[in-house]
């Protein structure tokens, strides 16, 4: 007889949420450095393949949490899983500059690449926000909002790439600097196999994350939270672990530049997962079906990754706890954040 993950206990939904947990750790581990090695191999350098890889295996458990969430008539949680992901991976980024004790990581690894996904971050960002407000019009309970999202990520990826091959801005060199130069290779392992081995691990991946989604949403049903704090405090925290993952990872290899891209390039996918929600949502525009707690969380995206981006600019080389003051900033938003959303 088949268990089904809808109805398990409250012991069996936490045993499965540490479980995924380590085995997402560890795969996650391993990606990092597959995508590290494809993005020597291939010449796409860390800031693209962070971006396209590393950014859209990493998600692939949240965009499952969301459609899925949208299809079953659950707005509010498809659509604060979403945001509240971007929030949590920004502060993934702040971790990961406290594990790089040598210099401020967006010091480190500023980078032209990264600073056109932070931009193309915020266009996104903002066109979820005039969704919200713009007139409920819809084609097939489509909004106009969702083509424009596709849109607008496939020509910034566009733009990264263009950028890589005649950049026209670089930063500054310092004794910290970690440029995004090619290794050379380590191993005799096959591009064909480096492929294949990346799909497997993104797979593997988008399972456990699944399976950690359920168990969250047993331990949200048995606590009684709200569709926006699950999202929010959740789902959204268990389908972003690969980032947190991967980031530290990342940034203990040494790849600096792809830690970065990994989270700014990750968060700019993560915005379709609310243009896949309103496709998947027949109740017509899901940008009009969420309540002002949840559109909150575009807003705090919106500041986050701008500080975010400001710290890319600036580049502090130390800050305050060794660590810039765009990451204390972004814990502190983050925390703020959560506070509103519980006392609200």
């Amino acid at each position: 007889m088949p268990i089904s993950l809808d109805n398990l206990s409250l012991t069996l939904a936490v045993a499965l949420f540490g479980l995924c947990t380590l085995v997402i750790g560890f795969v996650g581990t391993k990606l990092t450095g597959i995508v590290d090695n494809l993005a020597d191999r291939t010449g796409l350098g860390e800031a693209m393949a962070g971006a396209v890889l590393l950014g859209m295996a990493t998600s692939l458990s949240g965009i499952v949490v969301s459609v899925t969430s949208a299809w079953t008539d659950k707005p509010e949680l498809a659509m604060s899983n979403a945001l509240g992901g971007i929030a949590a991976q920004t502060v993934f980024l702040a971790f990961a500059d406290i594990v790089h004790k040598r210099a401020n990581l967006e010091h480190a690894a500023a980078s032209l690449g990264n600073m056109i996904q932070g931009g193309l971050l915020l266009c996104l960002l903002s066109l979820l926000l005039v969704g919200h407000f713009a007139p409920e019009w819809t084609i097939w309970q489509i909004h106009p909002i969702t083509p424009l999202l596709f849109i607008a990520y496939l020509y910034g990826l566009r733009l990264v790439k263009t950028s890589r091959a005649n950049p026209m801005w670089r930063p500054a060199r310092t004794r910290e600097t970690r440029p995004d130069v090619p290794e050379e290779a380590s191993n005799e392992r096959s591009l064909t196999f480096l492929w294949l081995l990346f799909l497997l691990l993104g797979a593997s991946i988008g399972i456990a994350g699944w399976v950690l989604e359920r168990s969250a949403t047993v331990i949200a049903e048995e606590t009684g939270l709200s569709q926006a704090a699950v999202g929010v405090l959740l789902t959204s925290v268990a389908t972003s672990l690969p980032e947190l993952v991967t980031t530290v990872a990342a940034v203990r290899q040494g790849a600096l530049t792809l830690a970065v891209a990994g989270i700014i390039g990750g968060n700019a996918f993560d915005t379709l997962f609310a243009a896949a929600s309103d496709v998947a949502y027949r109740g017509g525009s899901i940008y009009h079906a969420i309540p002002d707690h949840v559109s909150l969380w575009v807003a705090l995206s919106i500041l986050m990754t701008s500080v975010l981006i400001l710290g890319l600019l600036y580049r502090q080389e130390r800050g305050p706890g060794r660590i810039g003051f765009e990451s204390a900033s972004i814990i502190s938003l983050y925390l703020a954040g959560i506070i509103m959303l519980m006392t609200g």
